[in-house]
């Protein structure tokens, strides 16, 4: 195992929690879909009891994404989610509203009333993936931010006192990426097919007749949406220039990176493809189908292959992840932000137990789902 080769693995395993992340969004999806979904009050109780379920693999796995990113490129962890704060604590404030959501919606002397917490729900459910989305589109777009390694030697530094290494070059820390209209572009593309995840996997989830009916028409007018903003995101992320360094860790702006990274790395391209016909296959055999239920399956599965293969073209063959606008030079790559490789080298280790934390996370998942959820459901001691 050669530092390189460790370093390439965890983008990988970074990279796999990111979609995993983004797939797991269904829960905010079919929460942002509360009202129009669950048209009675026992409806809106059985998506939320349905999301309710789930929303701790979400949070957890959030928390894991943002983990392994502090280890194993911490430059990138100390550069984005302390340059870029407002961005990052208006995404983790929506997700702590969406844990307090559930637990207090119905509990005894709520002076909000269960549906000011809906709202917050509804609320995360839009924000969180929108949010979510913009940031990880900064991978290709860029942020403002500039590097300055030399400063870890610096006196005054290490006495508390001077500049960071990494510093956001404006006041918006984070904020003045959603101006880009591209950022905007994929932030939305990601909420919408959070909202398509969510309506598939409540129809899959809910025995509710009207619940499912419903949901069939919010699924076409969630799927359109989200199929225009990410083939007009694929058309501009494979037409624009992208960043890349060589051996000295020179950054250098190429035409057409990322359309080269795919072709090189054609198995990239083939997941990509892969990941995008299943999730059409869903979408479309849902819609027609009167009697389909299955789709947040394969969708799910293809949505988890085609962010796969985004985020490693963003940082695989010599392209820098992390670009930034205010100062080319400051870009972040796999290698000038990692860390040492006797950490990357233990770690490795503690990874090969990630098989056995996911095959728990099935075992659970098969047994929260053995039985549908429905009107009887809400009957029992223990609901939202």
């Amino acid at each position: 195992m050669t530092y390189i080769f460790l370093q390439q693995y965890w983008w990988f395993v970074v990279s796999l929690l990111g979609a995993l992340l983004v797939f797991l969004l269904f829960v905010q999806g079919a929460n942002s879909c509360l009202r129009s979904l669950g048209w009675t009050e026992q409806g809106r109780r059985l998506v939320v009891n349905s999301t309710g379920r789930k929303w701790e693999f979400t949070f957890t796995t959030l928390v894991t994404f943002g983990g392994a990113f502090f280890a194993s490129f911490p430059l990138f962890y100390s550069t984005s989610f302390g340059g870029a704060y407002w961005l990052w604590m208006i995404i983790l404030f929506t997700f702590v509203l969406q844990a307090v959501s559930y637990e207090f919606q119905n509990k005894m002397g709520n002076i909000l009333g269960p549906r000011a917490f809906q709202f917050f729900l509804v609320l995360n459910g839009l924000a969180g993936p929108l949010l979510l989305g913009g940031a990880v589109a900064t991978f290709f777009e860029g942020s403002n931010f500039v590097v300055d390694k030399t400063s870890m030697t610096s006196p005054l530094l290490l006495q508390g006192h001077g500049e960071a290494i990494s510093h956001w070059v404006n006041a918006s820390h984070g904020l003045d990426a959603l101006l880009n209209p591209w950022v905007l572009v994929f932030g939305l593309a990601v909420m919408f097919l959070a909202r398509v995840l969510g309506i598939l996997y409540v129809m899959n989830n809910v025995a509710d007749d009207d619940i499912r009916s419903r949901a069939s028409v919010r699924l076409v007018g969630a799927a359109v949406p989200f199929v225009l903003l990410f083939v007009a995101y694929l058309v501009h992320l494979f037409l624009k220039d992208g960043y890349a360094y060589d051996a000295g860790d020179t950054i250098s702006i190429v035409p057409g990176k990322y359309l080269t990274n795919m072709l090189e790395m054609w198995p990239l391209l083939v997941m990509l493809t892969a990941g995008v016909v299943l999730v059409l296959y869903a979408i479309g055999r849902t819609a027609w189908s009167k009697h389909y239920v299955g789709g947040i399956w394969p969708a799910g599965i293809g949505t988890v292959l085609a962010v796969l293969a985004l985020l490693l073209c963003a940082g695989w063959n010599y392209t820098a992840y992390y670009p930034s606008t205010a100062d080319l030079t400051s870009s972040l790559t796999i290698e000038n932000s990692c860390s040492s490789e006797f950490t990357l080298r233990t770690m490795f280790y503690a990874s090969l137990l990630v098989p056995f934390v996911l095959a728990y996370i099935v075992y659970c998942w098969r047994k929260i789902d053995a039985k549908k959820l429905d009107a009887d459901e809400l009957k029992q001691e223990h609901t939202y």
